[in-house]
């Protein structure tokens, strides 16, 4: 009987449990959001990081939690898309931060800065290095936070139509940049111009510009810059890593209940993950078949690299003298990238160097 009457009220208690599962889910709210992305649909690594965010999101919380993406101009053009999200035009937005360094400079931080971090680098400052926290406090001044959502690893120098072999012929040359990349070009003469993704075959072609860089040979193939552009340099010194932010809302985030929180931070991360792992496994076939098309591919002369270098350090004096926010984040960003360099000398760069030169040999 006691047998009997503990399997009855195990059984029930077993119900019951069952029951108050859904009945937790219900008691949540449903939330619908826009995502306003940067990049173009055909481009199905950069926003395909945030269509897997949208898709997690969605079944971490019983379809209650949706996220919808919009591409450029579908809602907003792609570099305004920043300011959909600060002036609540949308919820969240997927874009480069340093798109926004004509606000301030200190926005270049949060995708990349020139000779730089490289992609576990990166990751590593902006996930326990403080990198997100100072990230957020400075985003905070526009009423949104940004949470990592993609990194493209290391980038190709772009596509030109004729050959850099010296200082000499960057001068006047117009050019396709983002970021402070374009500041340090200035510098020694070439003249930076700052283009969406999609708007750059056809200021390619037409010759509204006389080079482009874009990310790596798995998006440039599909933009087809190598159509009209046959010389393809590296390494692209300004990104040895680029990270894309979602700009979130801070009262829209504050509004979520915390498990919604949970669930957009949890994509956001395996989507961070994604992007530069879907990289690796696409650039190497793609760069073969453009190789094998005709890319003249050429590595930046030592005397640009070393020239880059110098301006780029002149770069970030003044711009900490003129900007108390980029100088605040440049002091401990610096720091961080110098012990990483130590670190990586010593055990990373030995290993890759050796598997390199070995691999030439077979």
């Amino acid at each position: 009987m006691k047998r009997r009457n503990f399997l009855q009220q195990g059984g029930l208690g077993a119900v019951l449990a069952a029951a108050a599962a859904p009945a937790v889910a219900q008691a949540l709210p449903e939330v619908r959001w826009r995502l306003a992305s940067s990049y173009p649909k055909n481009l199905d690594t950069l926003i395909g990081a945030v269509e897997l965010v949208s898709r997690r999101v969605a079944e971490l919380t019983a379809n209650k939690f949706q996220i919808k993406v919009f591409g450029p101009g579908e809602i907003v053009p792609a570099l305004q898309v920043l300011d959909a999200v600060q002036n609540a035009t949308v919820e969240c937005g997927q874009s480069a931060s340093y798109f926004y360094i004509g606000k301030n400079p200190a926005f270049g931080f949060g995708t990349a800065l020139p000779f730089g971090l490289n992609t576990r680098q990166q990751n590593a400052w902006l996930t326990l290095g403080g990198g997100t926290e100072v990230m957020n406090e400075f985003y905070r001044a526009y009423n949104v936070m940004g949470i990592p959502v993609g990194n493209t690893g290391a980038q190709m120098g772009g596509w030109y139509r004729k050959e850099i072999k010296s200082l000499a012929d960057l001068k006047g040359l117009k050019m396709r940049i983002g970021g402070l990349g374009g500041m340090v070009l200035a510098k020694l003469g070439l003249v930076p111009q700052q283009i969406a993704g999609g708007d750059l075959f056809p200021a390619l072609e037409k010759g509204v510009i006389d080079a482009a860089e874009w990310v790596a040979p798995y998006d440039d193939e599909r933009l087809g810059l190598h159509k009209v552009a046959k010389y393809y340099y590296y390494p692209g010194w300004w990104e040895g890593s680029a990270t894309l932010t979602l700009f979130v809302g801070l009262k829209a985030y504050d509004a979520l209940p915390k498990e919604y929180q949970a669930a957009l931070q949890a994509a956001c991360a395996e989507a961070n993950q994604w992007m530069t792992a879907k990289y690796d496994v696409g650039n190497p076939p793609a760069l073969k078949r453009l190789v094998s098309g005709g890319a003249q591919l050429r590595q930046f002369p030592k005397s640009v690299m070393d020239a880059s270098y110098k301006a780029a350090n002149e770069v970030y004096e003044e711009l900490s003298a003129k900007s108390p926010e980029f100088k605040k984040i440049y002091d401990s960003w610096v720091k961080f990238r110098d012990e990483q360099i130590l670190w990586f000398r010593v055990c990373e760069n030995g290993f890759d160097n050796f598997m390199a030169s070995n691999s030439l040999r077979k």
